[in-house]
């Protein structure tokens, strides 16, 4: 099994941590894991520049020997690895974590886009790729996973919110279903309901919940990446009282939430 490894360090032509400062950027522990020794290096550099810092790994059991370690913020996953895929590892991971994970799929491959999404990546990008597009799939995913696990005080007077029987505490980040059970929600579905529940009964186009959720967008019309995360958060949410989807397809116009959503003050029975 190899090790993970960290990239080399940035020469003196490579301004690193402290221009990231000077430009308020976010800063995380980043895990490479992909099996070209030069991606890995090259990547690792344009992040260390921009004050990350890298780690490398060239396969399943070094990424996993990094994770365990417990001081990685983000995964940028390759899918074409020797031994246990980019698919597999990710829904190994899954299993036991939300840590972010960003893909790295084939040029123009959708099937693999999808595959990655629902195995659980919050993001994707296709190779080959420019750094500064993955860096800012990095600082948008990161963002997303520290609001998710800060909580955050806006909004903090009407944290909770119920809507067809679920309990959404918005401040906790944690989704309950009628029952009363947790339900595992990754980040990107986490954004995206919240923005259903904010919007209740209303119709949204995917443009809109793109937008809102702050999903990845891209050039193609047909990019089928909030699709996904809308199916998949319709598998989780199961049916509505009456048998129905809950989150339903609005032919032509988009989605909508169908259920009204109450926001709950503090101290509410």
């Amino acid at each position: 099994m190899q090790q993970p490894e960290p990239p080399a360090t940035p020469g003196a032509d490579h301004p690193g941590q402290d221009q990231a400062q000077e430009h308020g950027l976010d800063f995380g522990r980043v895990l490479i894991v992909d099996d070209d020794p030069e991606i890995r290096l090259l990547v690792g550099r344009f992040l260390q520049r921009h004050g990350y810092q890298v780690a490398g790994a060239a396969d399943g059991g070094a990424m996993m020997a990094a994770l365990a370690h417990g001081d990685v913020d983000l995964v940028i996953l390759d899918l074409m690895l020797p031994g246990r895929s980019g698919f597999d590892l990710c829904r190994d991971v899954r299993a036991v974590s939300q840590i972010p994970i960003v893909m790295l799929t084939a040029r123009g491959d959708e099937a693999d886009r999808i595959r990655g999404l629902e195995g659980g990546a919050d993001d994707y990008i296709a190779k080959p790729f420019s750094p500064r597009e993955l860096l800012a799939r990095v600082r948008a995913v990161l963002r997303r996973a520290r609001a998710a696990r800060g909580g955050g005080q806006a909004g903090a007077e009407t944290a909770m919110v119920t809507f067809d029987g679920w309990v959404m505490d918005l401040r906790r980040r944690e989704l309950f279903s009628p029952p009363g059970v947790l339900i595992d929600l990754s980040t990107g579905e986490f954004d995206l309901l919240a923005v259903f529940v904010e919007h209740a009964n209303r119709v949204l186009s995917r443009e809109a919940l793109m937008q809102f959720a702050k999903t990845r967008t891209s050039d193609d019309p047909f990019d089928r990446t909030i699709d996904v995360q809308i199916s998949r958060l319709r598998r989780k949410l199961g049916a509505d009282a009456s048998g129905g989807q809950l989150i339903k397809t609005v032919r032509g116009a988009g989605y909508m939430l169908a259920a009204d959503a109450r926001r709950h003050q503090p101290g509410d029975a």
